[in-house]
């Protein structure tokens, strides 16, 4: 089904007993993290704060931490039932400007049905308008002890490229330095940073609209790792299987989710120094350092009458957004097997937190097979910045992590089987050299052919006849063998 808002979604985890709301009072800075820590790490539910200090509104946390809840916020029973169609989206969506010319294209025809729509009148997000406003009134979280303040942690960052006129939606954490300014996290290999240089070259204010709260579609949408030219709007809405409505912000032209519980309009002034923004603790689990970043200046605040206030929680793994990255390893392994056929699954281990390791398994065909992929794969977006690969056999199940070891302690030799790569890093890595670049590392941990300096003969891998196996199993049933 497709939630109108965050509220209706909210209904849907309190008939399922998947939320637990907490009505004493309870306080944002440190408090509520080390709450929401336990919970999330004893697989708990979803926490709606009815009574934060120093607050009028609620809070929710935790809102995509387990796979139930995941599979609910998306609509689906399981997320491979929307996987196998991401890359005929991804297809239809490049061409998704000519649609109105090539309407024989039934994949591009089902585009058509799920684009947004833009309302000609006021949203629910804008039955309060504050032209005064104060970040202040929000429960904003400061999550971790050393972090540099109160960061809000689940923004739905909306930007408009000067070029093209053409909106981004991204999720980039907004440290609060007062009332009326953040910090804008604009990673260098972000879109946002990337429209961010834009709008300097020409000596421009940048018009930026920040959501808080809406369908968890367009939450997730915002985190998804999409090629440059599609629209994270669209998206959602393919998810959803029904258009996400919009409404122009009340001071800009950009356009925002009409149901959404908080509006945050502003600019970034691209004439502006930078400011000073974290540390902060990180989803590494440990505190990216403080580095400077562009400064939000907040002008008018909008919001519904019955708004809730969403965040999230970052730190040692397992944390709620593994959840988030465990549901894009899996829709977007079939868009990967378009690109790469020989690759069978993937796998990112939590505690790689998703851009550190990730372990591939291929139908291998010819030499330096697993080489080609660990390349292939550094030249894939945002999976420039994985740090380690490492490729084993079909045969292996990425996600059978002691089969994976075993196969990597047994199946290389160092000289032949380690690969080192210099190239990108993410910004949060705190163990290379430099910022933004360092070494990069391949582990070919597959069947070795001759052809790749192998002169000796594979020994076969142990394993009981099935005949014996099925003895075994019809024998000694009663004795639990």
């Amino acid at each position: 089904m497709a939630y109108s808002d965050l509220h209706e979604f909210i209904d849907k985890l309190e008939k399922k007993a998947l939320i637990k709301r907490i009505k004493a009072e309870t306080d944002s800075e440190l408090e509520i993290t080390e709450i929401t820590d336990r919970v999330v790490k004893n697989g708990g539910p979803a926490l709606l704060f009815e009574n934060v200090r120093n607050s009028k509104f609620p809070l929710l946390i935790n809102t995509f931490g387990s796979y139930e809840r995941l599979n609910l916020a998306l609509g689906v029973e399981e997320i491979e039932e929307v996987a196998e169609k991401i890359g005929d989206f991804i297809d239809a969506a490049n061409y998704a400007g000519f649609i109105k010319t090539v309407k024989a294209v039934p994949s591009l025809l089902q585009l058509t049905s799920v684009f947004p729509i833009k309302l000609p009148t006021k949203g629910k997000c804008q039955q309060i308008i504050d032209y005064s406003p104060d970040l202040g009134k929000l429960p904003i979280l400061k999550c971790w002890p050393g972090d540099g303040g109160k960061f809000i942690t689940l923004p739905v960052v909306i930007t408009k490229d000067p070029e093209t006129g053409i909106q981004n939606m991204g999720m980039y954490r907004m440290q609060v330095y007062d009332g009326q300014t953040t910090g804008m996290h604009w990673h260098l290999h972000k879109d946002g940073r990337s429209i961010y240089d834009k709008y300097r070259a020409i000596g421009g204010i940048m018009p930026v609209s920040v959501v808080i709260g809406c369908d968890p579609v367009v939450i997730y949408s915002a985190t998804a790792p999409l090629p440059e030219y599609i629209d994270e709007i669209l998206f959602a809405g393919f998810l959803r299987k029904k258009p996400v409505s919009l409404v122009k912000s009340i001071t800009n032209d950009i356009y925002v989710p009409a149901n959404a519980d908080f509006i945050l309009e502003g600019y970034v002034d691209t004439r502006e120094e930078l400011r000073l923004e974290g540390p902060f603790g990180d989803h590494t689990g440990y505190y990216s350092l403080a580095d400077m970043y562009p400064v939000f200046h907040l002008t008018c605040m909008t919001y519904r009458e019955d708004a809730i206030y969403p965040a999230t929680v970052v730190g040692k793994p397992p944390m709620e957004d593994c959840y988030l990255g465990k549901a894009t390893e899996k829709l977007f392994l079939p868009f990967l097997r378009i690109q790469f056929p020989e690759i069978i699954d993937i796998n990112f281990p939590l505690e790689g937190v998703f851009h550190n390791c990730v372990i591939v398994s291929i139908k291998k065909r010819f030499p330096g097979h697993a080489k080609k992929v660990m390349n292939s794969i550094w030249g894939s977006g945002q999976m420039m910045y994985t740090k380690m690969i490492i490729v084993v056999d079909e045969s292996v199940n990425p996600h059978d992590l002691s089969t994976v070891a075993w196969k990597v302690f047994n199946n290389i030799d160092g000289r032949r089987d380690i690969v080192f790569s210099d190239g990108p890093l993410d910004a949060l890595d705190h163990a290379s050299l430099q910022r933004h670049y360092g070494c990069r590392i391949g582990i070919d941990a597959t069947i070795k052919f001759p052809e790749e300096g192998y002169s000796r003969t594979w020994p076969d891998e142990i394993v009981m006849s099935e005949s014996i196996k099925a003895l075994v199993t019809k024998r000694w049933k009663e004795y639990g063998f």
